[in-house]
């Protein structure tokens, strides 16, 4: 399949409730409002496909952007690509669930979000938090230094109040995501998600969304959670 027949089948499943849904979520023109399981169809003829990955991603439509996501050949990809895929993230589920996701599966992914997190700019640090959510949740703890994380909690524990909205709700996810999925640090996190205490995130022309990290913790453990990992990071 190329470029033009994967847009047409796109297109043809798109749906104008899911697309005003996106939209309200920050989505905008053009895209076709498709919703992500009906993608699997097509991910599953292309198979992995970093090339035409390229080509959608490029597009700016929406749906074609996520689908990128999708068929991307993470290991195929070098930090520039990444960097590349964040200038076109222009509001978070490209950010923190299509760029985000597809850096989990790297090698370089902890070095990218690191640069990221210390970037200053609302969904670079939204992507960089985001992708520590995506590999706690996935990786074995052994493959992460507890000092590090345990500096990245203090580093949220501190500023979390102070930073752009998205920012805030990926860092308030890191906190919770450590609590439940990296157990040697589940206690800290416990600690600094009660410090932190209620996250405000504002909403336009809605109302605030209040985000509880300590209550949601509390939630998992116990459905006994504690210890989780998902066996894949992409669908």
């Amino acid at each position: 399949m190329d470029l033009e027949m994967v847009m047409q089948e796109l297109e043809a499943l798109g749906k104008e409730r899911t697309k005003k849904t996106y939209i309200s979520n920050g989505a905008h023109e053009p895209l076709f409002g498709v919703a992500t399981g009906a993608m699997k169809p097509i991910a599953k003829k292309v198979k992995l496909n970093q090339t035409l990955a390229d080509e959608l991603y490029a597009t700016g439509n929406y749906d074609a952007m996520y689908l990128a996501g999708i068929i991307a050949d993470p290991m195929a990809m070098t930090e520039a690509d990444f960097e590349r895929w964040m200038d076109g993230a222009y509001f978070y589920m490209l950010s923190d669930y299509v760029v985000a996701v597809t850096l989990a599966e790297t090698d370089i992914s902890q070095v990218v979000a690191d640069k990221w997190i210390a970037n200053g700019e609302e969904l670079r640090m939204s992507a960089g938090w985001s992708c520590y959510c995506w590999l706690l949740g996935n990786r074995p703890d052994s493959e992460f230094s507890t000092d590090k994380l345990a500096s990245m909690l203090d580093q949220a524990k501190n500023t979390i109040h102070d930073a752009p909205d998205r920012t805030k709700s990926a860092m308030n996810n890191f906190i919770y995501t450590v609590a439940i999925s990296y157990v040697p640090l589940h206690d800290k996190a416990v600690e600094t998600a009660k410090a932190v205490g209620p996250v405000e995130i504002k909403r336009d022309k809605k109302k605030p969304s209040i985000l509880l990290a300590a209550e949601n913790i509390q939630k998992e453990i116990d459905r006994g959670k504690l210890g989780f990992k998902r066996k894949y990071v992409r669908c």
